[in-house]
């Protein structure tokens, strides 16, 4: 079968683009899909002609349009993406801070609640008991017992002193709701403790 023959066997012309004889293709094998003969030799004169295209190509006979020879060129290449740095907390604050789990949270949470109700009828068992707490809580973490120490003392002197400072200014109020000062500078410890267990290492 000649050259010429493939191209009327797709109906279209020797001059036709690849699009073309693509889409004749395409049309015929689906009018004659019923006849498995006839569609076969389709197919083969369409590979027959791709392989005399790729032969005239590769000859230098077809002159190969440049936005197929190199579609580099044709696409825009997007500029690099640069993600806006994001302000990072120093390194050695960030040796401080924990990213806890909920139950991380929760356990010291619900264990100061009861140190701060068990020191409704004694604040100093109470604060002996969060104190206690806290070293534990914190020694978990990091296994430094030294550094726990520190952090539980730190934190015990801080809340009893916001406490204190904080009953002064509401003492009309906690007048009337009967609570003493020492209890509630308890709290207020057992809340300094509770942060420092939980967000600090």
């Amino acid at each position: 079968m000649s050259d010429q023959n493939h191209y009327l066997k797709l109906g279209v012309d020797e001059n036709a683009s690849f699009e073309e004889i693509q889409d004749a293709r395409n049309r015929l094998v689906q009018e004659h899909s019923g006849d498995r003969k006839l569609v076969e030799s389709i197919e083969a004169a369409y590979d027959a002609i791709l392989m005399d295209r790729l032969r005239l190509r590769q000859e230098g006979k077809i002159k190969v349009p440049d936005r197929i020879r190199f579609p580099e060129r044709l696409v825009e290449v997007p500029p690099e993406f640069t993600p806006i740095p994001t302000k990072q907390t120093p390194d050695w604050l960030q040796r401080f801070i924990d990213t806890p789990s909920r139950a991380d949270i929760l356990w010291p949470a619900a264990l100061f609640a009861g140190t701060a109700f068990l020191s409704l009828s004694s604040a100093p068992v109470g604060l002996a008991l969060g104190v206690g707490f806290s070293l534990y809580f914190l020694n978990r973490k990091e296994h430094k017992f030294g550094r726990s120490f520190l952090l539980t003392l730190v934190g015990l002197i801080l809340g009893v002193v916001l406490g204190l400072q904080a009953a002064s200014l509401l003492q009309p109020q906690l007048a009337d709701l009967r609570i003493e000062a020492d209890t509630f500078a308890a709290w207020v410890t057992f809340l300094v403790l509770w942060l420092i267990d939980s967000f600090l290492r």
